[in-house]
């Protein structure tokens, strides 16, 4: 008998893997205990259905990788053929390789539970491997590997990787959005059928859900049972929920291929991305608590504390003049900041976003003596200094196009439609890859001095063909080469991932860069909403948050310092204003912020995200808390007017219910404006309460106008 239980975090997964098949997924979610092999058998043959009328005359198994033969009527987790032949499979388990360094039983193992299965199908000329590793965190890490053992082409349609979900999941959240207004929330019942989110922009796009989540009725950030997933690609990929009147329900997620865009030779294999999929019994922010932990546990993770920066964008856009830049570096200096990001507009012939992309070279026209003298100017202050490329696009109006307009993706005989004045490279020509490669090494080893890239990509991936075939998979694994090797070079260069704000996250681009740009809006009563669902997936020190100006560039809004800075400081601190048109006095309050972040940013950027359950649409609160309960910070902001006059008390959950903390308002920044005669009687001198009653009964707090935020500063005292 071979029942496999794979345990660690509260989590579990079963497989049987009795044959001849492939492994049933006999359950995936909470962890079931020490189950002998006993247990094991009667906890699998528990989960088997019954017979019913209309139906297969044996019980339909729901594999790692289900199968029509196996009796499946849902998606395919695998289709494609050989000539039209070997179109169905029916995978006969060969092995099943157990990683010696862990225990997968055992939860209290330091390490990852690891799992590889084979399976052949002769008559298909197919072997699949499926790759499994639950984390010490919870996270589940599945791959399927399929190699073409047969003596013709095979072409593959689809591969992806699926998990059953129990019946007591019941409503689905994912996310949708697009430019400026990125993750935004849907939720809805999950009924019959399948709820399918494809992304086909050869990017993982403004659209993409980071999870899709299937849950308990009316789970919420910190109650009820919750699963998800999330496909870890940059390319084209789908996500997936299916419900079946059979009664099995599933989330799954891998690429989405483009008909002929994979086809394998005899002997050639293809890896789907992995598939994150993580289970919590304590809403949303349990989710997020399993994933933060692990992103934070890999070896490549930021290390260093996360410098405050000033991008000069929204200063000065393309106009670009030392002295102004010198002298917009020494305010920098003034208020805190620590690294200085020049943004586009330093390359040949780029006076407009019309021309020059892809001519990677120092404008001298501009820059008579090179980007030195500004580097040396800014690292001369302290400061490290960043550069912003977008290195994957070309502008018909360059030297490198007219050169070589061949390196475009495209199909024979004509141009994808013109977006933002760009065409994109196609990376998987050898040529074109290392005329990149060679032009960001290059520049990289000429000016020591550049620490960080804002790595841009502001176009869809349309029509995106390679040598007469579709492009969009060779692209991807394209770029992830590039990046690979750029690092290898430059290990000491941070990067940014920013494709027109926030279209490129994804798990897959963030194993190669140090951080994400949200969204090119920095209004921050949109962004208290983007960093919040961006924060799903990603801790705060991987998210950019800047404080913009006053008045919005993108929506025209105007808030005052105190809503943007305490929207900004739960994240990857920065600027994105011109500071040098701002009165002595808002520079003032502006260091003091930037003081305040760096005060927190240990808390901020290592502890756990909290987010609070409140019944008032109009207020929203969430926090930081350190995972030995020592300290958090809260932030609780008015969106709007409320119904009520006074939106009710606030909980501030997560911290230890047994110890007492002290409660104040965030110290050396102002206080937010408000609308009350009187204040809450305990904010004078502040509170001192368990954490099972901030958790329980909460605060009163200030009554503050729409688009305000208070910050309070949490302390355990015993």
């Amino acid at each position: 008998m071979t029942i496999l239980h794979l345990r660690r975090a509260r989590t579990s997964l079963v497989l049987d893997a009795r044959g001849p098949g492939l492994p049933r997924v006999a359950h995936w979610g909470g962890d079931v205990g020490d189950l002998d092999d006993d247990g094991l058998r009667q906890l699998t043959d528990a989960t088997v259905p019954p017979v019913v009328p209309s139906s297969f005359d044996t019980p339909t198994a729901l594999s790692l990788l289900p199968e029509a033969s196996a009796g499946w009527s849902g998606r395919p987790a695998l289709a494609g053929h050989r000539g039209r032949a070997d179109w169905s499979t029916a995978f006969r388990l060969d092995a099943l390789d157990v990683d010696d360094s862990a225990t997968i039983a055992d939860p209290t193992d330091p390490g990852a539970a690891r799992l590889t299965v084979r399976a052949v199908d002769p008559d298909a000329g197919l072997s699949l491997t499926v790759e499994l590793t639950l984390d010490p965190t919870g996270v589940l890490l599945l791959r399927h590997r399929l190699r073409n053992d047969g003596d013709t082409p095979y072409e593959l349609g689809e591969l992806t990787p699926v998990l059953p979900v129990p019946a007591v999941a019941t409503e689905l959240l994912d996310l949708t959005g697009r430019w400026c207004r990125e993750r935004s929330p849907q939720r809805h019942p999950w009924p019959m059928g399948a709820w399918v989110r494809e992304g086909r922009h050869g990017r993982t796009g403004h659209d993409a859900t980071l999870l899709l989540v299937a849950g308990t009725a009316g789970f919420g950030f910190r109650h009820g049972e919750v699963w998800a997933v999330h496909t870890a690609w940059s390319g084209d990929h789908v996500t997936f929920a299916e419900r079946r009147p059979t009664g099995e329900a599933t989330l799954g997620g891998g690429e989405l291929l483009t008909p002929g865009e994979v086809v394998l030779s005899p002997g050639e294999s293809y890896a789907t991305p992995l598939l994150y999929a993580v289970w919590s019994d304590a809403g949303l922010d349990g989710l997020s608590d399993a994933l933060h932990t692990q992103l934070r546990a890999r070896p490549q993770h930021p290390r260093s504390p996360r410098p405050v920066t000033l991008n000069v964008w929204e200063a000065v856009y393309f106009d670009h003049d030392l002295e102004r830049l010198r002298a917009l570096a020494d305010h920098a200096v003034e208020v805190g900041v620590e690294r200085f990001v020049l943004d586009d507009g330093w390359f040949r012939g780029r006076r407009a976003d019309t021309a020059g992309l892809g001519d990677w070279y120092v404008d001298d026209e501009v820059w008579p003596d090179g980007l030195h003298p500004l580097i040396d100017h800014v690292t001369g202050r302290g400061l490290q200094f960043g550069l912003w490329v977008e290195p994957e696009m070309v502008n018909p109006d360059s030297d490198l196009f007219r050169a070589h307009p061949e390196w475009v993706l495209a199909t024979p005989g004509r141009l994808p439609p013109p977006w933002r004045n760009q065409q994109v490279l196609d990376l998987a020509r050898p040529e074109a890859y290392e005329h990149l490669l060679g032009r960001l090494d290059a520049l990289l080893t000429e000016h020591p001095g550049i620490g960080y890239l804002k790595w841009d990509h502001n176009r869809d991936l349309t029509e995106a063909g390679h040598h007469g075939r579709p492009g969009v998979h060779a692209q991807t694994e394209a770029i992830y080469r590039l990046l690979d090797e750029l690092r290898r070079r430059h290990p000491g260069v941070e990067i940014e991932s920013c494709a027109s704000g926030g279209a490129r996250v994804d798990l897959a681009i963030l194993a190669r860069t140090d951080r994400v740009w949200a969204s090119d809006c920095n209004d921050a009563l949109e962004r208290l909403a983007i960093q919040r669902w961006t924060g799903l997936l990603l801790p705060p020190e991987l998210v950019g948050s800047h404080i913009g100006p006053e008045r919005s560039h993108t929506t025209h809004r105007v808030h005052d310092l105190g809503f943007r800075a305490t929207t900004a400081l739960f994240g990857h601190y920065g600027i994105e204003w011109d500071i040098a048109s701002i009165s002595p006095a808002e520079r003032v309050e502006l260091a003091s912020w930037v003081a305040l972040h760096k005060r927190l940013r240990p808390l901020l950027h290592t502890g756990r995200t909290v987010r609070v359950d409140h019944p008032d649409p109009a207020v929203w609160a969430h926090g930081v808390v350190a995972h030995d309960g020592s300290a958090a910070v809260y932030a609780v902001s008015r969106l709007a007017t409320s119904v009520t006059q006074v939106p009710g008390a606030v909980r501030l959950p997560g911290l230890d219910r047994h110890r007492r903390y002290a409660v104040r308002p965030a110290e050396g920044v102002p206080a937010p404006a408000t609308l009350q005669r009187t204040e809450p009687a305990w904010l004078p001198s502040g509170a001192t309460l368990t954490g099972a009653a901030l958790a329980t009964v909460g605060l009163q707090v200030p009554a503050l106008h729409p688009e305000q935020a208070v910050l309070f500063e949490v302390t355990a005292v015993d």
